[in-house]
């Protein structure tokens, strides 16, 4: 079945220009079409017409990434839940509907063009700490480290989060705690990450919270993750920041 739809679009030649919505007409969209196939469809038009074609974000398209994040009738990566928007296909529309794209809103997210905005503050946060550092030698057998299964389910779980930044995206308060809680947690679980682990809460969320507002639990960055990262990553993150810090100040103590 084919769809014809109205795209109300955020069109913005440059970070400094000032945007504006742009309206167009989708037509004989296939329903088996992803929203990114449909963009493509839409943009081969406006070439052939002599127009800008409409610029975004994307890599993988398996939901991979996370670079196609958009928002989609106000909400980050669009209606339905842990799907990324490379991954929603047009048949959860219906022809003669008006779709409004937008691309994430927030302060730390400045748009470069159109529907792509900077996300590299998201690369500052991973690069104040994301990572271990701690010698570790030559690879090991797999079952050398004993990790129990409840510690390596939930490090796992962490893990999944693809650094889209719809959580910031849908956050009321443009916070980025899901992300950094995420990147802290899925090390700060597992024996190798321990060395570094107050280190690096410390690190990360003061990194974070020089460009991110601050978490009041709203929880809208749960609802909108395509991942469905828990907020419970949120209060893990927060308790092992007042131990680094308590840790941090009785340091400092000792050596006054």
């Amino acid at each position: 079945m084919a769809l014809n739809l109205t795209l109300r679009v955020w069109r913005q030649a440059r970070p400094e220009a000032t945007g504006r919505f742009e309206t167009y007409e989708a037509t004989d969209i296939s329903e088996d079409s992803s929203f990114l196939e449909m963009l493509d469809v839409v943009n081969e038009r406006l070439s052939d017409d002599g127009e800008e074609p409409i610029a975004f974000d994307h890599d993988c398209r398996e939901g991979i990434c996370g670079s196609c994040g958009v928002v989609i009738n106000g909400r980050p990566h669009g209606p339905l839940e842990r799907t990324t928007t490379c991954q929603l296909h047009m048949r959860h529309f219906t022809s003669g509907d008006t779709i409004t794209i937008e691309p994430w809103r927030a302060s730390a997210f400045p748009v470069l063009r159109d529907l792509v905005v900077d996300r590299s503050t998201l690369d500052g946060i991973v690069q104040a700490g994301g990572y271990v550092t701690a010698p570790t030698g030559a690879a090991r057998d797999a079952n050398s480290i004993l990790v129990p299964k409840s510690a390596s389910d939930t490090a796992m779980d962490a893990a999944e989060c693809i650094g889209c930044g719809a959580c910031v995206a849908a956050c009321p308060n443009g916070a980025a705690q899901l992300f950094t809680a995420a990147k802290v947690s899925h090390l700060n679980l597992l024996p190798q990450g321990q060395p570094e682990r107050w280190s690096r809460v410390s690190d990360m969320v003061d990194r974070m919270e020089d460009y991110f507002g601050s978490c009041t639990n709203y929880t809208e960055c749960e609802a909108a993750c395509p991942k469905g990262i828990s907020v419970d990553f949120i209060a893990m993150m927060n308790k092992d920041y007042l131990k680094a810090r308590f840790k941090d100040r009785r340091r400092q103590g000792q050596s006054g």
